[in-house]
């Protein structure tokens, strides 16, 4: 988060967020990559107070809504085990042309690693009413119905549409009323 002008600015809110893979490679196509995120997501709320009220995956980036006792540390700690593990599973995988790709994209200055997963930064935004929750909310289920990709956002597997339709989602969420 050290480079990016978007900050957590109060840890007391939920804060709007993306993550973004480098060059927007579309490695969320592959559902064992999606597995990892939601993993990590159970483990920080299971262990580091993660509230979670909202998320969709796409193709190569994700938006959420969440909040934390240290949300830039939660954020910061996603970002790293969620790139090892999916490197981890692409080189396993023998993924070559995508592995070349996350190399070639490797910022000059990270010198400490062979591939870069995620572009910098996760542009937080201040949730500061409910009014903005519910916009929120709004622009992150739409997301894959504007995209074309469905019809209705709790068709979309990836996204907490289905839990605010009363319907199984594929994580828990602090749900926003």
């Amino acid at each position: 988060m050290g480079r990016s002008r978007y900050v957590i600015t109060d840890t007391a809110q939920p804060h709007f967020l993306t993550c973004t893979v480098v060059e927007w490679l579309p490695l969320f196509a592959r559902p064992a990559l999606v597995d990892i995120l939601l993993d990590c997501w159970r483990y920080q709320q299971a262990n580091q107070g993660l509230r979670l009220y909202g998320y969709v995956v796409l193709e190569n980036h994700l938006h959420y809504l969440a909040q934390a006792p240290d949300l830039a540390r939660c954020v910061s700690s996603f970002k790293s085990y969620t790139a090892r593990k999916m490197l981890d599973h692409l080189e396993q995988r023998g993924a070559d042309s995508a592995l070349q790709r996350l190399s070639l994209a490797k910022r000059a200055h990270k010198r400490d690693r062979q591939y870069q997963l995620w572009q910098e930064g996760s542009h937080a935004e201040l949730v500061c009413s409910p009014a903005v929750m519910r916009q929120k909310l709004d622009y992150i289920h739409q997301n894959p119905v504007r995209r074309g990709y469905v019809d209705l956002p709790e068709h979309w597997r990836y996204s907490s549409a289905r839990n605010y339709e009363g319907q199984p989602g594929l994580i828990e969420l602090d749900r926003w009323a």
